[in-house]
């Protein structure tokens, strides 16, 4: 189901256009789920031809990859991706800091890959850019792991142009990832256009828009559930003016949608899609009928009238993406 292939970068790696990204099976939205849980899910989306999946070390705090790394086992032909850098207190799980040393790598990718079960890593990235050292001593440590065998590719996340820049010139960056979506376009302006110019394909997180995009919340029915990052002050468009203000929006993608007889998902998967051969997403779920539901995104045809309706949506949207925290560590 999943059609053809994108490559990632010049790294001789191919993906589904849609990937599965798969933090929430830990964390962040809710319940951490079981193992076997997790095998059907990404057993499923193996059948369906979906061949990019995408952890972290911080999620779950190890969790996750003891998670996708057995359920893989035995599947060749997929693309397994996994980030370091973050840190977090062991007993809280509270965020400490970022660290993108030779030593932190070094220690990072052996735990990512005892837990995954693997010799090696297919995509490494640097899960957020440590503003406390040159870019180019992290990529050199990175570069080193690719030397010796531990990892194919590398990957910067939310990086500005010229961190990417200056990282591609150390070593070539297969993929940025960072967040992209019908609400959340600010990489447009000279992100996007450093990576077209470097050869680096963009891999898009939070293609719903945490949600939003889907068109099930509605006033009534908001972010709940314990576990469920929402609710918090880290995500401002869910705060209460602005997710009424941001509701009104989704009308948009829904009479889209309507019109194509599909589900606003899926427009808005298709919307990214539609940016360019060089751009791939990786919506997470931890539902087989979601995934199902989202693979048909790759179905749909936007019209030059349903891009405009669409393209107009971000400059309309309430709040920011991350609170000031969050987007401190963005972009950089």
């Amino acid at each position: 189901m999943a059609k053809g292939h994108r490559s990632l970068g010049r790294s001789g790696l191919q993906v589904s256009p849609i990937g599965l990204g798969c933090m929430g099976l830990s964390e962040f939205y809710g319940p951490r789920k079981e193992a076997n849980d997790a095998k059907k899910l990404i057993d499923t989306a193996i059948d369906l031809g979906v061949t990019h999946f995408d952890t972290a070390e911080m999620y779950g705090m190890g969790h996750n990859e003891s998670l996708v790394g057995p359920a893989l086992a035995g599947h060749d032909g997929v693309v397994l991706a996994t980030k370091f850098g973050p840190l977090r207190d062991p007993e809280t799980g509270a965020f400490t800091g970022v660290d993108g040393s030779e030593q932190n790598a070094r220690r990072a990718i052996e735990g990512s890959l005892r837990r995954l079960g693997r010799e090696s890593v297919d995509l490494y990235y640097l899960h957020r850019v440590d503003q406390s050292r040159p870019i180019e001593e992290t990529v050199g440590a990175m570069a080193k792991l690719v030397q010796e065998g531990k990892v194919r590719a590398i990957g910067l996340s939310e990086a500005s142009a010229a961190t990417l820049r200056r990282a591609h010139a150390v070593h070539p960056i297969a993929a940025l990832q960072t967040e992209y979506s019908i609400f959340t376009r600010d990489i447009e302006d000279e992100i996007l256009p450093a990576c077209r110019e470097l050869g680096v394909t963009l891999v898009a997180y939070s293609p719903l828009g945490r949600g939003f995009l889907t068109g099930r919340f509605d006033k009534m029915n908001r972010p709940s559930g314990k576990g469920d990052f929402r609710q918090g002050q880290s995500q401002p468009r869910f705060d209460a003016e602005n997710f009424e203000r941001n509701l009104e929006l989704v009308e948009t993608v829904k009479d889209v949608a309507a019109r194509h007889g599909v589900t606003p998902a899926q427009v808005a998967l298709a919307w990214v899609l539609d940016r360019g051969e060089d751009v791939v997403t990786i919506p997470g779920t931890t539902r087989i009928a979601n995934l199902e539901a989202n693979l048909g995104a790759l179905d749909v045809e936007l019209t030059d009238g349903d891009r405009d309706a669409l393209d107009s949506l971000s400059e309309k949207v309430r709040g920011q993406r991350y609170g000031e925290h969050g987007m401190a560590g963005v972009n950089v």
